[in-house]
């Protein structure tokens, strides 16, 4: 498994609104796939939730740091 990490220091109100941004636009991406593909299962809905709750929480313009992991695991996607 490899594993990827990048951090977004927000320490501003226009960092705030980069952050707000791109957690909007993950939100949006990711409702649009999940509403093609998984049809509203269970974990479609989980992972709605679970972004929303991070959208929801850039929308109050606080400093913090937004971290991002990917984690990339050996092997092939199944047919």
């Amino acid at each position: 498994m490899s594993h990827y990490e990048a951090s977004f220091e927000i320490d501003s109100k226009t960092d705030s609104y980069a952050a707000r941004r791109i957690l909007e636009r993950v939100y949006d991406t990711i409702r649009e796939e999940s509403q093609n593909v998984r049809e509203r299962t269970d974990d479609a809905d989980e992972l709605m939730r679970e972004f929303q709750v991070l959208r929801d929480a850039a929308k109050r313009p606080t400093p913090g740091r937004l971290t991002i992991t990917y984690e990339q695991y050996d092997g092939e996607f199944e047919d």
